[in-house]
């Protein structure tokens, strides 16, 4: 593990990054150090004592300064005084992190004076589910996954929450969260929420509750394997960099967080939230959107990133989600088992906060067969002693009750201690604590375990600052979502993305006068019946759409495959050429047929295309195109040469079905050997280069 030229490597990732310049807003106070500068509070409920002509906030209101409360403290002091403080149901909702559910009305009522706010706007119904969601087997125990905020947080004594879809504006969600912390505030100990969220800038294709966030007026960039598309760290770094001003105006503090996964198996579901197949490539993408983020060390103008899923979940079996028995195994057949580690080392290396395990298990390694969450030789011995993370370890969503890979015999009680043993410090996706409070009074000897991890979790809460102020401005907060700054940046970076593959006889790009019939054809986990999709009709930059392909001198078919969902209900083979992803090939066919044509593939996964695209068909095209996730503006500004293509492609697309059939889970594609690649990783014109 301990290889010198990864760690040269590493070093000189974070030398390139730290040259880039930091945040504008990063103050110069190092992770643990005291501080000796008033800071501003923001207080509801508490009063404030003063000491020393300083000011601090009585959070427990006994009248007297606690060293928990002076902020003159490191982290670690504080956090061991407030620890010593907790009691056991406190200890045990700490270590819980759920979704969080908004109720909108409840702003409603409040403007119209008809409620009280804070009884009505937190005491909503617990989703509770007392089957297993995932393989249908039944739990011994009803298992509550997301919560009422009130319950959550004055029964329950929860101070994490999962912030996942919402349609609600800037200011309200600002709203909403200063609520949420003045319920926190008026509890026992008045330990501040921590509100964490999934992406929630990014165009996707397929963004669901679990691996990507609705946000309505945050600015629009690429999806994530679009960033690394881009192959430009300080942009990624940029990117963070906005991103984070617009999550602070809201409240959100966290992220659930970026892939530092690899895209070697092409039917994973999830290759859109990583940023490519090549380790070294990833490793600097990761650490620069974690240095955006984060700042170099965790501040009160931070956003803490998860790191996810440690050690590699690209690596998996056929390509087979670990939420279902057949998906649990995470395979190495090519050896990439350390390569697929090399992205956290990087993230370790920036300052990550968090680390989140995948569900999978380890199939024929070294390590113990038991998923990640329970993996003490790849949690304690590898994560914490090799890779030295000194930082949170999150479980992934349920891996106590629904995905318990390789511990289903034990019972719920043996795996709450197996885990804690293991290193996991943190559970995701139970909202009752009610089990783990019940595993903790029979197995006293792991309250060590219990103690360690309720220090890390109180200490982000400190370095984040949020003991001092948790609340937000909700004026402003309209203001900074979607700023025009960050949204041009936003704009910029798709263009950034997009990759020209194929310019025969330089036909693009286009020009002006040139009748253009353009279709963007793809809807989102659905089949397609035949076409049209969307059917541009407007001029843009001197090009002139049609509304019929008889009427074009050419078509620009934009095509948008989906892979199959990521919560399928059968085990069906996993597929990625286009006919087994939502695509009507003949329709596809019998339409570029009619008149020259550009393709363009939106690459959500590495697609096959040969159905459409290949020895016998590709005279008929003129150009063929990658995009990522970007707005119709961005490829049109691209496709009518406004701007120049610079992308380049973050994995290797298979040339069949059958080369995807053959490949190692673990290798990337460029490892894969001759005749796999249609296109490879790297490959990227410009309108320099002439074919």
């Amino acid at each position: 593990m301990k290889n010198a030229h990864t760690f040269i490597f590493l070093i000189i990732i974070l030398a390139m990054l730290h040259a880039c310049g930091k945040s504008g807003t990063e103050n110069e106070t190092e992770a643990g150090e005291a501080k000796s500068s008033q800071p501003s509070l923001g207080y509801r409920s508490a009063k404030l004592l003063e000491a020393d002509g300083l000011q601090f906030k009585d959070l427990n209101r006994n009248g007297r300064l606690d060293a928990y409360e002076d902020w003159r403290l490191t982290p670690e002091e504080r956090s061991k005084d407030l620890l010593g403080r907790m009691t056991l149901e406190e200890k045990a909702g700490m270590m819980l992190i759920a979704d969080m559910r908004m109720y909108n009305e409840a702003f409603m009522l409040e403007a119209s004076g008809q409620t009280d706010p804070i009884t009505s706007a937190f005491n909503e119904e617990d989703i509770v589910v007392d089957k297993n969601q995932f393989t249908g087997e039944p739990l011994p125990f009803p298992v509550m996954n997301t919560v009422g905020t009130t319950k959550g947080i004055l029964k329950h004594k929860m101070r994490r929450f999962i912030w996942r879809t919402t349609t609600a504006p800037a200011d309200t969600m600002a709203r909403w969260a200063n609520k949420v912390q003045a319920l926190a505030e008026s509890d026992s100990l008045g330990i501040p929420v921590l509100f964490a969220s999934n992406p929630r800038n990014h165009i996707t294709s397929g963004a669901l509750g679990a691996t990507g966030s609705t946000s309505v007026g945050f600015s629009k960039w690429p999806s994530e394997i679009g960033l690394g598309a881009m192959a430009d760290s300080a942009m990624i770094r940029r990117f963070g960099d906005m991103a984070r001003q617009e999550w602070l105006a809201v409240g959100i503090r966290k992220g659930y967080m970026y892939m530092a996964d690899l895209a070697t198996e092409p039917r994973w579901q999830r290759i859109e939230g990583t940023f490519g197949e090549d380790p070294q490539h990833v490793a600097q993408s990761i650490a620069a959107v974690t240095l955006g983020f984060q700042g170099r060390t965790l501040n009160h103008a931070s956003v803490a990133m998860t790191t996810k899923h440690f050690p590699g979940g690209g690596s998996a079996y056929k390509g087979f989600d670990p939420h279902y028995t057949y998906g649990r195994f995470a395979v190495f057949p090519g050896g990439q088992l350390e390569e697929n580690m090399l992205p956290f080392k990087a993230a370790i290396q920036a300052g990550t906060s968090s680390i989140m395990p995948y569900y999978s298990l380890p199939k024929d390694t070294k390590y113990e067969e038991v998923a990640y969450a329970y993996n003490k030789g790849l949690l304690r011995d590898v994560l914490r002693g090799e890779l030295g993370f000194k930082g949170i370890i999150n479980s992934d969503t349920g891996p106590i009750e629904s995905m318990p890979w390789g511990v289903e015999k034990l019972t719920i009680a043996q795996r709450y201690v197996k885990a804690l043993e293991a290193g996991t410090n943190l559970f995701a996706g139970n909202a009752d604590p009610t089990q783990l409070i019940k595993a903790l009074k029979a197995h006293p000897e792991v309250m060590q375990y219990v103690d360690e991890s309720v220090a890390l979790l109180l200490v982000e809460l400190f370095r984040l600052g949020l003991f001092e102020n948790p609340y937000v401005d909700e004026e402003k907060a309209g203001q900074i979502v979607g700023r025009q700054e960050f949204v041009e940046a936003g704009k910029e970076a798709q263009r950034k993305s997009i990759v020209l593959l194929r310019n025969e006889k330089n036909a693009l790009p286009l020009a002006k006068g040139t009748k253009v019939y353009f279709e963007d054809y793809g809807k989102l986990y659905g089949k397609m019946t035949p076409g049209p999709g969307n059917v541009y009709s407007e001029e843009y930059e001197g090009l002139a759409f049609v509304s019929t392909p008889e009427e074009a001198d050419v078509i620009l078919f934009w095509l948008k495959p989906s892979i199959r969902p990521l919560f399928p209900s059968d085990d069906s083979p996993l597929r990625v050429n286009l006919s087994a992803c939502a695509v009507d090939v003949k329709y596809v066919n019998t339409l570029t047929s009619k008149k020259p044509t550009i393709l363009v593939i939106n690459y959500a996964n590495p697609f096959v295309i040969d159905e459409v695209y290949n020895q016998q068909t590709t005279s008929r095209f003129l150009g063929v195109l990658a995009t990522f996730g970007v707005e119709p503006e961005a490829l049109l500004d691209v496709v009518t040469g406004k701007y120049n293509p610079s992308g380049k492609m973050p994995f290797t697309t298979p040339v069949s079905q059958q080369a995807v059939e053959r490949n190692k889970e673990d290798l990337p594609g460029y490892k894969e050997g001759e005749g796999y690649a249609l296109f490879k990783y790297g490959e990227g014109l410009t309108y320099e280069q002439r074919q």
